[in-house]
């Protein structure tokens, strides 16, 4: 086997890249049961922040887009959201098929209430660790997912 050898920056990023499907693992176990008295779970969560994060309703695709996430995941997830009265659909005057996904006052109520069990359990998790190193970290994976996106941009019009 020919492989190229990895240079230190490649095998410093392969140690962040594995520490990062670590932590995503982790993360979402401990968003689960952050929010499971709520009737939700990450995945839920997180596109109900999607939804609220918007200037406007969006359909299942534009969510997916901005989640960086696989639209028929999404969809699926929403759909559950919708029997569970926590999302409604509505008609999209601009395309009739892809209809509009927009949050309910119950949505909302538990969107809010997982945020409120958030916050001070995000603050004792950043206690200790310097703002600049968080702000260092944030940066370094949003140049990292831009990069990935950029590559599956390319390979998808190749």
């Amino acid at each position: 086997m020919n492989e190229a050898a990895r240079t230190e920056a490649g095998e410093a990023l392969t140690e962040l890249i594995l520490s990062l499907f670590r932590a995503n693992n982790l993360t979402l176990a401990w968003g689960d049961m952050l929010v499971a008295p709520f009737g939700l779970t990450s995945a839920r969560w997180q596109i109900l922040g999607a939804i609220v994060l918007t200037d406007r309703p969006q359909p299942v695709a534009w969510l997916a887009r901005d989640l960086g996430a696989n639209r028929q995941n999404v969809q699926r997830i929403v759909n559950d959201l919708h029997k569970e009265g926590l999302v409604v659909f509505e008609p999209n005057p601009h395309h009739r098929r892809a209809q509009l996904v927009v949050l309910t006052d119950k949505g909302r109520r538990a969107f809010e209430a997982a945020i409120a069990a958030y916050n001070p359990k995000v603050n004792v998790l950043a206690a200790g660790l310097p703002l600049a190193d968080i702000k260092t970290a944030q940066r370094v994976v949003a140049t990292l997912r831009e990069r990935l996106q950029e590559e599956e941009d390319v390979e998808e019009h190749d």
